[in-house]
């Protein structure tokens, strides 16, 4: 089967046109004969990428004023803002793997997370994982998340699961998705360069997975137009590059790294080459010890402070 990484800019600090060029990528991987379209880090409305320019005391305002864009285009899921990259889920028959910025009015409404969601070819939202460890700056940005969402789900294209960024640097975490025997491993990220493909090959070598690094590709032009002038001055210069890879079980590269460019990532992945890679190494099964080592992880969702008065 076709898996394709969609490595666009998204239309910085606007849901609902970044969700339309989605949905296009979506339409460009179904005619290439994808079943399974994954999109980068933060892609809706775009990876706060000012993060890592703006100083924390005498850029302030700046951060401030940027941040409450972000905030007012992020994605609240109780108010149906995904329903554009649900309908071409649906339309095209395709899983879909997008990262964003979420809003969730169950807690403050005022805390954003960085998501990843799974969304099935029936349109039906299948997971959502919140990244537990926002990194450095990142903090500043978004809130931490909990280990709900870590789970590898079911679809036509295999089981699949997704950490973000970073969070492919956590042994525990990746442990966590092994143990639930995922086969197409999602890694959507703003990280890059040798280090980055060098972890996704690990990764595949490690759990005997396939595994999709998505990266974010965008130059000054594509997120000058909603930064403040001067900001990010060059046009031409790839404030990030991508290098987005598609790995088989074992470590080699399939496709990739596709480097200072948009377009689609396509390759032909076969599942059965995840048992094959797992007859030598199976972390989670006959290379295993149990009765040396537990993983233990508290999946239980964070809820929302109530207040109870006082009698």
């Amino acid at each position: 089967m076709k898996v394709a990484i969609v490595q666009q800019a998204p239309v910085f600090l606007d849901r609902a046109a970044t969700l339309d060029r989605a949905a296009g990528a979506i339409a460009e991987a179904a005619r290439e004969g994808a079943v399974l379209a994954v999109f980068p880090e933060a892609f809706v409305p775009g990876y706060p990428a000012w993060l890592w320019r703006l100083r924390p005391g005498p850029d302030l305002g700046q951060a401030e004023r940027l941040h409450a864009r972000l905030l007012d285009q992020s994605v609240n899921l109780a108010a149906g803002h995904l329903a554009p990259l649900q309908a071409a889920a649906r339309q095209h028959g395709m899983t879909i793997i997008c990262g964003l910025n979420e809003r969730d009015p169950a807690f403050s409404g005022d805390t954003l997370y960085n998501t990843v969601v799974t969304i099935g070819p029936d349109g039906t939202l299948l997971n959502r994982h919140r990244k537990t460890m926002p990194t450095n700056p990142e903090r500043m940005c978004w809130g931490f998340g909990d280990a709900s969402g870590l789970k590898a789900v079911d679809t036509p294209a295999g089981r699949v699961g997704a950490l973000i960024c970073w969070e492919n640097y956590m042994p525990l975490a990746r442990c966590a998705m092994y143990a639930q025997g995922v086969q197409v491993y999602v890694a959507p990220t703003y990280d890059s360069g040798e280090r980055c493909t060098a972890t996704m090959q690990h990764i595949a070598r490690e759990g005997g997975c396939w595994v999709l690094g998505a990266g974010c590709a965008f130059r000054g032009r594509d997120i000058a137009p909603a930064m403040p002038a001067g900001l990010f001055a060059d046009d031409e210069a790839w404030v990030n590059p991508g290098d987005s890879v598609i790995v088989a079980p074992g470590g080699k590269l399939i496709a990739g790294p596709l480097h200072e460019a948009h377009g689609l990532l396509v390759a032909d992945i076969d599942l059965d080459r995840v048992a094959t890679a797992r007859r030598s190494l199976d972390v989670v099964g006959h290379y295993a010890r149990p009765d040396l080592f537990r993983l233990q992880v508290n999946t239980a969702p964070s809820r929302p402070v109530t207040f109870t008065p006082a009698e």
